[in-house]
């Protein structure tokens, strides 16, 4: 069969169908005749939900090896201090000194997560330490001063001695932004010579 009368035929079935589906539909208000249903109408599973149908029988499938999160740009770094000094060369703040916006919601994002250690200056007397929790480090100290942007935005996100990650629980930006406002901290207030080095544990 030539390809021009195929689509002869096809054409012809469609209007056919079409003038079936017309002169079946007794009400306007009703809705037209429905092939194929179970295209429409398919069984639903909830998230955590038993699949049948699926490979291990679970509806939510694990996301295949080297997958990447939409708008998740992936960090190639070890929670190590040597990584924190490579980040500390190669990453820059996307947010410059003067928006003020950004360090705005910085503050924000500091009196949440960083006062309870950091304290609301930043020289390390937070309520936590005041319960016994052993102190950071002084954010106004010279050795925090002298920390480059991408070194803390590496500390943040993978933690350093006592201090946890916080990459779970700030996004990358607000990350950047809270640097930029313990940045305007360290601008504000007089240094702080930096504590002597303990002895060796």
């Amino acid at each position: 069969m030539s390809a021009g009368r195929l689509n002869t035929l096809l054409a012809a079935a469609f209007v056919a169908s079409f003038a079936l589906m017309w002169a079946s539909r007794r009400d306007v208000h009703q809705p037209n005749v429905e092939f194929l249903p179970d295209m429409a109408h398919a069984p639903r599973y909830s998230a955590f939900a038993p699949n049948p149908v699926l490979r291990g029988g679970s509806t939510l499938q694990p996301p295949p090896p080297g997958t990447i999160a939409r708008d998740v740009r992936p960090l190639r770094y070890a929670a190590t201090p040597a990584d924190a000094v490579r980040a500390g060369d190669e990453l820059t703040s996307p947010f410059r000194p003067e928006d003020e916006a950004a360090r705005a919601r910085g503050e924000e994002v500091y009196r949440t997560f960083c006062v309870p250690c950091h304290g609301a200056g930043g020289s390390g007397d937070g309520p936590a330490a005041k319960m016994g929790v052993p102190p950071p480090p002084s954010l106004l100290a010279e050795h925090a001063r002298a920390l480059k942007d991408g070194q803390l935005f590496h500390i943040l996100t993978y933690g350093q001695a006592n201090m946890a990650s916080y990459a779970a629980q700030l996004s990358r930006e607000d990350r950047w932004r809270v640097i930029l406002y313990v940045r305007w901290l360290q601008a504000s207030a007089p240094t702080t010579p930096s504590p002597a080095p303990g002895p060796p544990q």
